[in-house]
């Protein structure tokens, strides 16, 4: 979701919500990795009923990571998607559903800022590929160093688009994946997996909140399960509380700033394409056995609870003597809605809201305080009531121009602080005292052999004088310059054209300033809006009805966009036509602004939002005759395809965050220009061109099973309804699948890496949600027979937040028992380990670092604490201590501390079993069969932890070697 540091701020604010994830690690034996039992309890002291991966913010940082190597080939992609699928399910554990949901084609709303990255994304592709070959040549010129340059083809990551070649062989290595973790896994072994690949149309988390949407009005629908989303973007936040589900829990990968990234010439860490010297890399090892070895930790993972996200916002939003009865879940929804406001991916952010400065909590305040004349909330299940959301506008209308001003005021502040730390640095950065006479530093090889010291405390008496005159003359002369130059704002002609007090023009490199992107608007000065209207829509103030056809789509976009999250895409073709937002003094008289949607909207097909969105430089994964349409001149959609276009800053400081400023694609048009070519697809690019359907998969041992396996033998052509009670509650439709996976039938491998799975025990079936009237309303509202979670919140945690760094708890378990060192362990340790590296020697002094650190699978314990072994003699033999023959005696445990970890264990043990007995029982009271074993010995597949062969073969598309 476009909202700039929204979980940067959501995270500061209500510091609680974030949760460190426990994860069991695998284990070797013998050299033999055991792979881990996922059907055991959770180690999080929590049992998750289902599982939601948002799988494109998987497949990125996969396929083109930003911190360690790129794969070499589409199937060491396919096998790292594999590995971090493997992880989730690891931390997580669910116990019910598994739904993995890729991007298929999404509204035209959502094209256009899909457009705007993908032609971003091939232009800075195009701009690197020209600074690497230039500063190249100039490292080469001076002398230096460059590693030869790799002749491979650039991974171009619009690629993972629905309608590409790569979509669809992710979507058949998907099939193979799940039906080898349910064949194979016993984790997996009773759970239902729900694949909805990209050939099924909608963004990836919006095809999971539709499951769950239809899932929850069904009334065997169990009010209490435990959710749980994976997924990187903001607005996953907003979307779990709009689903008014009690038990909701996010899962995504700890945001670590400032993380180093290589230099994209050399390989090195520590500096910029642009500040690359050539410099040869120093060796890493004795015999520079890790120079392939990135020193990079493995990404850790956190989870955000949003039923305590739901404890901070009750406290805030709570009002009294309201002229209405107060609904928190209603004043949920209002908050959700007014985080439309400071961004969207729908939708630009008002010119005045900007979540840096505070605005959500202005409009939390301002509806607060105008709620007592709006009679009502702002929204109900995802409709607005537009009558009521005017005041809130026009009250931040009233603030505009103090917020402009202030917005001024703190950048020019930050700008001030920003110069003087550089010049500290500068200062710091030089000497402040030299050493002279006989205590001069030498060059190397500049003395034979030591000199003796001759009075050494007359010496260091002269330097101590010295440097204090030094001291005295610097602050002498920076007073003369600052009175000389009027408290050091001008020079001595009284102008401030860059000269120092000598009259010498600064060199650009020693400026403080850099130069800054000229600003026309000016929103701080008088006439900001006179400005903007021309600026950036190229017409007058005055144009009245221009400036209310801007708000109308303004105010349609909202009403679609709340829609959207709460009841599902009101319209496929709908999408606002403009690059900027209007003022929020601009929303007058818009009640009537807004009636409805229209109806029976249809989304593009695979290939019809490729020509959409993509560039002409990634054309070459259309076909032939439609990529002739992206770069013929006589094309009647050649403006579509601009091969440079400009990009406005918008008040920014970096080219990301400003506006691309594409032309919008005309439907019509390019509908009439794909009617000439459609004829010259190819029955594959046919198929690849067609919307297709959810499958569900399910393991031998499910009770599900057999019923699939009957509707195969009946060879039915109808939908099958599907029973709940067999599965959990959840209801839906069947239908045949053309290419079934099927229990005792082979599935071959589309991954050369990994072997066919012979002894297949799965079976898959195409899915279908269950289908409402068109004119249905989901009830934003909490289902009757929830249970609320327990507070969570103590009275400091409301104060906790923005006072300074806060630390998470680990798991879900507020007491759980920490490992630690006493003193003698300490005292072992320190006998035992080289701790004066200076002196040389020890056992550790020449060692390299193992192997398994340098790959990325090394984590020393949380918080830097010691394991607890089981014996004390182990642990104490292991940290160097005396033989087991001294009888060291441990110290004994106190009373608390045991009955402590009785109630953790109890309490991750009555959680598990309860979970279990819910998953048994069921809404229906349906007791699913017990396991029938596996007649044919152990299971096939990863039984080394799923290790895969190193030497990879060559792919078969793309080969980026």
């Amino acid at each position: 979701m476009g909202v700039p540091a929204f979980f940067r701020w959501l995270s500061r604010k209500y510091s609680s919500i974030i949760v460190h994830c426990v994860e069991e690690k695998a284990k070797e034996c013998n050299g033999v990795r055991v792979p881990i039992d996922t059907s055991k309890p959770n180690p999080n002291e929590v049992e998750f009923d289902n599982l939601y991966l948002d799988m494109n913010g998987i497949i990125h940082p996969c396929t083109h990571p930003e911190d360690k190597p790129a794969p070499k080939n589409e199937d060491e992609m396919m096998v790292a998607i594999f590995e971090y699928i493997d992880r989730l399910f690891n931390i997580v554990r669910p116990r019910r559903v598994l739904y993995m949901a890729i991007d298929g084609v999404a509204p035209r709303a959502k094209m256009n800022q899909q457009r705007s990255r993908r032609f971003r994304a091939s232009k800075e592709g195009v701009e690197l590929t020209e600074e690497k070959q230039r500063v190249r040549e100039e490292v080469i010129q001076r002398g230096g160093y460059l590693p030869p340059e790799e002749i491979k083809e650039r991974f171009d990551s619009n690629c993972i688009t629905p309608g590409t070649e790569f979509m669809d062989n992710l979507a058949k290595c998907l099939r193979y994946y799940v039906a080898d973790r349910l064949s194979n896994d016993p984790g997996w072994r009773n759970i239902s997996v729900i694949l909805s690949d990209a050939s099924v149309p909608g963004e990836g988390e919006h095809k999971i909140m539709d499951y769950i949407r239809r899932q929850r009005a069904q009334p065997n629908h169990d009010p209490n399960t435990h959710h749980c989303l994976c997924g990187a973007d903001a607005d996953l936040i907003m979307l779990g509380l709009a689903t008014h589900e009690p038990n909701f829990t996010i899962i995504r990968e700890e945001f670590k700033p400032n993380k180093p990234r290589p230099c994209a010439l050399c390989g090195q860490l520590g500096h910029e394409i642009k500040d690359c010297e050539g410099v040869a890399r120093e060796k890493r090892g004795e015999h520079d056995q890790f120079a392939d070895s990135p020193p990079s930790s493995e990404q850790e993972f956190i989870f955000i609870r949003l039923s305590v996200l739901r404890e901070y916002l009750e406290r805030e939003l709570t009002m009294a003597s309201l002229p209405f009865p107060f609904d928190f879940e209603r004043s949920v929804d209002d908050w959700v809605f007014m985080c439309f406001f400071v961004g969207n991916d729908f939708l630009p952010h008002l010119p005045s809201l900007e979540i840096r400065e505070g605005a959500i909590d202005r409009l939390v305040n301002i509806y607060k305080d105008v709620v007592h004349k709006t009679g009502g909330y702002l929204t109900e299940s995802g409709f607005v009531n537009l009558e009521r959301v005017e005041l809130i506008m026009q009250a931040v209308g009233v603030a505009e121009d103090n917020i402009f001003k202030k917005r001024k005021e703190d950048e020019e502040s930050f700008k001030r602080r920003m110069k003087e730390k550089k010049k500290r640095m500068k200062a710091e950065q030089r000497p402040s005292f030299l050493l002279g006479g006989q205590f001069a530093p030498q060059a190397l090889g500049g003395r034979d052999r030591p000199q003796p010291v001759h009075n050494a405390r007359h010496a260091a008496f002269d330097m101590r004088m010295n440097s204090r005159d030094q001291q005295n003359r610097d602050a002498a002369q920076s007073l003369k310059a600052m009175m000389r130059n009027g408290n050091g704002s001008q020079t001595p002609t009284g102008s401030s054209d860059g000269l120092d007090g000598r009259g010498v023009k600064r060199k650009a490199e020693d400026s403080d300033s850099e130069p800054e992107p000229e600003d026309n608007v000016r929103l701080w000065e008088e006439g900001w809006k006179q400005r903007y209207y021309k600026t950036k829509f190229d017409v007058d103030v005055t144009d009245e009805t221009f400036r209310q056809k801007v708000v109308k789509s303004y105010v349609e976009g909202l009403c679609w966009v709340l829609r959207y999250y709460y009841q599902g895409c009101a319209s496929w073709k709908w999408y606002f036509p403009f690059h900027y937002a209007p003022f929020a003094s601009d929303f007058k008289d818009i009640k009537g602004m807004f009636t409805e949607f229209e109806k029976g909207t249809k989304p593009f097909k695979p290939l019809e939002q490729l020509m959409g969105v993509f560039p002409a430089a990634s054309g070459n994964f259309l076909p032939e005759t439609w990529r002739a349409l992206m770069t013929d001149p006589n094309s009647s959609i050649i403006d579509f395809y601009p091969e440079d276009f400009a990009i406005d800053l918008n008040g920014k400081k970096y080219a990301w965050q400003g506006v691309a400023l594409l032309p919008f694609v005309d439907e019509r048009r390019l509908r009439a220009a794909l009617e000439r070519v459609y004829p010259d697809l190819t029955p594959e690019e046919v198929k690849r061109n067609s919307l297709g359907s959810d499958v569900l998969f399910v393991g031998k041992s499910h009770p599900l099973c057999d019923f699939i396996q009957e509707l195969y033998k009946s060879d039915t052509g109808e939908a099958t309804e599907m029973p709940p009670e067999l599965c959990h509650g959840i209801q839906g439709t069947l239908n045949l699948d053309e290419e079934p996976i099927l229990p005792d039938k082979p599935v071959e491998s589309p991954v050369p890496l990994l072997r066919d799975l012979t002894q297949n025990q799965a079976v898959g079936i195409k899915f279908k949600d269950p289908q409402y009237q068109e004119d249905f309303v989901f009830k934003a509202v909490i289902l009757l027979g929830a249970k609320i979670p327990s507070k969570v919140l103590k009275p400091g945690d409301w104060e906790r937040s923005n006072q300074g760094p806060f630390k998470p708890q680990l798991g879900f378990n507020p007491n759980r028992q920490q490992a630690h060192l006493d003193q003698s362990a300490f005292r072992a340790l320190g006998h035992s380990m080289n701790r004066d590296r200076q002196r040389g020697g020890g056992h550790y002094s020449n060692a390299p670092p193992p192997g398994s650190y340098h790959q990325g699978n090394y984590h020393p314990p949380h918080g830097g604490a010691m394991p607890v072994y089981q014996h004390p003699r182990q642990h104490m033999a292991l940290l160097g201590a005396p033989p087991p023959a001294f009888n060291v005696q441990p110290y004994p445990r106190q009373p608390y501390g045991h009955q402590g970890w009785n109630r953790a264990m109890q309490t991750q043990g009555g959680a598990y079993q309860q979970n279990q007995q819910r998953g048994r029982g069921g809404p229906s009271g349906y007791h699913p069969r017990h396991d029938r074993g596996n007649p044919r010995g152990p299971a096939q597949g990863y039984s080394s932890g799923r290790s895969y062969p190193l030497p990879p073969p060559p792919a078969r598309r793309y080969n980026w070697n």
